[in-house]
């Protein structure tokens, strides 16, 4: 490499800089936890949950102790600052907070195998000369099993890796799939507005609409067609504000399969080549900058 510029360390962020390219990463303090925990020889997984796995809060197993789980949950909670690849799952494990069970436990080890594998990763990002905010929105229908709300996911970027992302529980229990959706739509709507505003100020201004992909046709025809609503009135009137941006140029909502929505990494357990294909979409990899041998 040339010059590989300044690391800077801030409560265990590591910035790399190269001509055209900075990373961020976790990686020391990824394997301080690991080594916290004694999970550093562990065998690596190559995903952080086993595909469809759904957890809840009184599935029959023992209660494990409170104060180790918080703790681990809470340390990996600030390591989704670089590792958006993690958001599903540990958004998934802090619900479980007040109640640990030894199911809750063997997911979060999990994790940690996971994270064992992938200790250097972080998002990298390259140098646009076209900066245009584009982002994906998507929902698992009844995915809490305590109280059937859906979850909600999304992801911006402008060009290189994420910028903007969430993982959330859905504060109504949406009747239909297309009203999950919707949901996950509007809040996509709502980051867009918000980072279309803070691109402006940065002197970016987006001149044409932000696109917002969905993998539902329906949740697309409802943002689109006044008509459809009539059918539709079960759902709250503030989503509609999805609408009226569409009107007033500010996003564009557009179809995407469901192979190629990102936003799906951020509701569900995934099988290991659609999560690393989406991984890699995030622009979440290994540090380019590691020297050669380097632990």
């Amino acid at each position: 490499m040339k010059d590989l510029g300044s690391l800077h360390y801030c409560l265990g962020l590591e910035v790399f800089r190269d001509t055209g390219q900075t990373f961020l990463t976790q990686g020391k303090y990824a394997r301080n936890l690991l080594e916290k925990f004694g999970m550093d020889q562990c065998r690596a997984a190559v995903t952080p949950l086993q595909q469809n796995l759904k957890l809840n809060s009184d599935d029959g197993t023992k209660e494990v102790d409170a104060t180790m789980y918080r703790q681990l949950v809470g340390s990996l909670i600030y390591l989704t600052t670089t590792r958006p690849d993690l958001a599903y799952s540990v958004s998934l494990l802090s619900q479980f907070m007040s109640k640990q069970l030894e199911s809750h436990w063997i997911a979060a080890k999990s994790v940690l195998r996971y994270l064992c594998g992938s200790v250097n990763y972080g998002i990298l990002y390259t140098d646009v000369f076209d900066v245009t905010l584009a982002g994906f929105s998507d929902s698992d229908w009844k995915g809490n099993l305590d109280d059937r709300r859906s979850i909600t996911g999304y992801a911006f970027n402008i060009g290189s890796g994420v910028i903007a992302w969430s993982r959330k529980k859905q504060s109504t229990v949406a009747f239909s799939s297309c009203e999950a959706e919707y949901q996950a739509l509007c809040a996509g709507t709502c980051e867009a507005i918000w980072l279309r505003r803070l691109l402006k100020d940065a002197g970016k201004e987006q001149r044409n609409p932000t696109s917002i992909k969905s993998d539902n046709q329906n949740t697309i025809k409802l943002a689109y067609n006044p008509v459809f609503h009539k059918n539709t009135k079960h759902i709250d009137n503030q989503f509609h504000f999805v609408r009226e941006k569409i009107q007033s140029k500010e996003i564009v909502v557009e179809y995407c399969k469901t192979c190629d929505n990102v936003a799906d990494i951020f509701t569900k357990p995934l099988a290991r080549v659609k999560f690393e294909l989406f991984r890699k979409m995030l622009g979440v990899q290994e540090n380019p900058f590691s020297i050669k041998g380097e632990s």
